[in-house]
């Protein structure tokens, strides 16, 4: 029965009808009574204070305020008319404002009548008004059960013209829990509530709709976070616990003569403390019978590649073939000169497979593969196209993953019974919380040292107004015989956006730069890959001076002899980016700066940023602040954004709790690792739900 009224269509529901269902269906996905239980609040308002009218800044959030309407008046026509109303109490006036539903409002609102007003205010000359607020006379606000914390929903203009405004949701919700069995089945087992001293199911829904004290909200959000995040994590977890169950992985036994030759005689450096912790770890992994599925990141120039080719010769040494695969020509190309420049002189043989290889040489190069002479292929997506068959690949290393398909990445191993281990690599640092969730399904390596002897990338932030002293120092490093480049954000002119962009730069850097003292290369999205790759090329090898792009070089361009980095219109770049294009310099043995160019007047949140940048040079301080600034959404991406769809919980905010909850999920399943004993069955069930598709049960039947 608690099953069929939860599964209940919501157009059901005393107060919602066919017409506000539809609405609620197609605005927020809300089909059933048991979705609209799950629509939560996102805040609260304490309905217990009143403000004065005299206490009223320009910065409050929403505030309730008492009093008397003194005047109503309506102006202009259909399409321009307003409705405002004179409100005034002890200690002042000011003005409410309406646009929208003046033909009902003009029989609501009644000079002479107290009211309880709820809304934002704003200064209006010298005047404070509210626009569109929540309007009800004191008799009625006595008259209804308010409690000291109101619930506000997430709604839309479509909902709020079927008076599905957050108050009208907050109807339904009462309405509903009205009608709620007392004893709301549970979503976790009994005995886990317990032990993890959770409130009940019914008590935490109820206090969390209609809070009934500060004590009671706190303890049903924390509830129902906990369980999102519980559930997330059993998700991504299981799915992994499942997966080692099920796929046997390549057993790397010997450490010979191509790791062991190479560490000895051939390391062009000594490895720092954090290289040789995560080389350990690759170790464990590889020599457990299970396919490791491992995220190694760490900051640009941190030496992920050199861990990398060591792994591939512990491979070698058990007689496996290994690749790497990367998302540009450029970046492939660069593994490729820096791994032969390592290996030459040692027997290893290394080729280079991208879509610009001649057709002779790929036939060549895949007849060594198949014939098992090839060791390692590097290349991009070349290398997974139907015509490339390993003889024995058992290490697979993916740079930069986020740019490569799930599809694309796993034709890289469909080529037999056993997986061969995966090590994916990325220069982003990725925050805490995100590494658990996103990547949660992966074993996290992490290189939190540079290499001794590099020096840290000076930082600085200059404005427009200081573009001729800027000039001036591009120009005293290139006598140096240094390199530069300058990043714009966009390509073409914008006639919304006050930047500067690309080709204007480009045209003013060349006026500035002229021939034939200065060489300028420009690299930007729109040029064919011939003319990209020739440009670039150019600078790589020293011909010219000046690089001007756009972030097509955020990944990847390695010229250890460019030593500044200038971005233009800084102020557009969250924080990640812009510790990227940083990272583009800084990779010699020189001083290298970073110049953040702004407008002479920015917000407050790219002040932030941009004081982060000059103040830190560590990625992971950095991202965990682009996270904090940018919020989950932006920093997900729309790729994996699909598995972050948290109702209550704050990845940036409840990072204690996820942690909680992964530690919790690691405990339960270490001793069922497939949830097959009966007391997880509600384990099992919740992980259902949770991947189930949404259902219009008005369609069933």
């Amino acid at each position: 029965m608690q099953t069929d009224f939860l599964n209940t269509s919501i157009e059901f529901v005393k107060g919602v009808g066919p017409q506000r269902a539809a609405v609620l269906k197609s605005e927020l996905g809300i089909y059933t009574v048991s979705d609209m239980l799950y629509h939560l609040p996102f805040r609260y308002i304490d309905r217990s204070k009143f403000y004065n009218i005299n206490e009223l800044n320009d910065d409050m959030p929403y505030v309730q305020l008492r009093g008397f309407v003194t005047l109503v008046k309506s102006f202009g026509d259909k399409r321009t008319s307003r409705l405002t109303a004179q409100f005034k109490d002890d200690t002042g006036t000011m003005d409410l404002v309406w646009f929208q539903g003046i033909k009902w409002l003009r029989d609501v609102v009644k000079a002479g009548t107290e009211y309880v007003v709820f809304g934002k205010p704003a200064l209006f000359g010298k005047t404070f008004q509210i626009v569109h607020p929540e309007i009800e006379t004191v008799e009625k606000f006595n008259s209804q059960p308010q409690g000291e914390f109101q619930a506000v929903y997430n709604t839309t203009e479509k909902c709020k013209s079927k008076g599905l405004d957050s108050k009208g949701i907050l109807k339904i919700q009462r309405t509903i829990l009205t009608n709620l069995p007392p004893a709301l089945q549970e979503t976790l087992p009994q005995h886990f509530v317990a032990s993890m001293k959770l409130l009940p199911l019914r008590n935490a829904i109820s206090n969390i709709h209609i809070p009934s004290d500060a004590a009671l909200l706190n303890h049903a959000r924390m509830r129902m976070k906990f369980e999102e995040l519980f559930f997330l994590q059993l998700g991504i977890l299981s799915d992994k616990a499942k997966r080692d169950e099920e796929h046997k992985g390549f057993n790397f036994s010997v450490i010979g003569n191509y790791f062991n030759g190479f560490y000895k005689g051939y390391l062009p450096f000594a490895l720092t403390d954090a290289q040789k912790r995560v080389i350990k770890e690759i170790r464990q992994d590889c020599g457990t019978g299970k396919q490791m599925n491992r995220l190694l990141q760490g900051d640009v120039g941190s030496g992920k590649t050199i861990v990398a080719l060591l792994s591939m010769l512990m491979a070698l040494d058990n007689g496996f073939q290994s690749c790497l695969m990367a998302p540009t020509e450029i970046l492939a190309q660069q593994h490729f000169n820096s791994i032969t420049e390592m290996l030459k002189d040692f027997p290893v043989t290394v080729r280079l497979l991208t879509g610009s290889t001649k057709t002779k040489e790929r036939r060549e190069i895949l007849e060594q593969l198949q014939a098992g002479t090839l060791h390692i292929l590097i290349g991009t997506h070349a290398l997974i196209t139907n015509d490339v068959k390993f003889n024995k690949l058992g290490f697979v290393v993916i740079d930069e993953q986020h740019r490569f398909g799930v599809d694309q990445r796993a034709k890289l191993w469909m080529q037999g019974n056993i997986f061969p281990h995966v090590l994916v690599m990325t220069a982003t640092p990725i925050p805490r919380t995100l590494a658990m969730t996103l990547y949660g399904d992966l074993e996290v390596s992490t290189i939190n040292q540079l290499p001794p002897g590099r020096k840290p990338v000076k930082t600085i932030h200059q404005k427009e107004a200081s573009r001729i002293k800027v000039f001036g120092f591009m120009r005293s490093e290139i006598a140096k015989g240094r390199q530069v480049y300058v990043v714009y954000p966009l390509i073409d002119e914008s006639e919304k956006l006050d930047y500067a962009n690309l080709m204007t730069g480009y045209d003013n850097i060349v006026r500035a730069f002229p021939l034939p003292n200065y060489r300028v290369s420009i690299v930007h999205g729109q040029l064919n890959a011939q003319a990209k790759d020739y440009e670039m090329n150019q600078f790589v090898k020293g011909v010219t001076q000046i690089m001007v792009a756009t972030t097509v070089i955020e990944v990847g361009v390695n010229v250890p002899n460019a030593s500044v980095m200038i971005i233009e219109s800084a102020e557009r770049f969250g924080l990640s980016q812009l510790h990227q294009l940083r990272g583009r310099v800084g990779r010699g043995a020189d001083q290298s700066y970073c110049v953040l160019m702004t407008a002479d007047k920015i917000n407050p949140t790219a002040k932030h940023r941009i004081a982060a940048m000059v103040r830190s040079n560590d990625g992971f301080e950095i991202s965990e602040m682009d996270l904090k600034l940018r919020g989950m959404g932006e920093i997900a991406g729309t790729q994996q954004s699909g598995n972050l769809q948290l109702k209550i919980a704050d990845l940036t905010k409840d990072q204690q709790l996820l942690e909680l909850a992964r530690k919790t999920v690691i405990q339960i399943l270490a001793d069922d690792p497939l949830l097959a004993r009966p007391e997880h069955y509600l384990f099992k069930k919740g992980i259902a739900k949770m991947r189930a598709p949404k259902i219009d049960y008005k369609k069933v039947g």
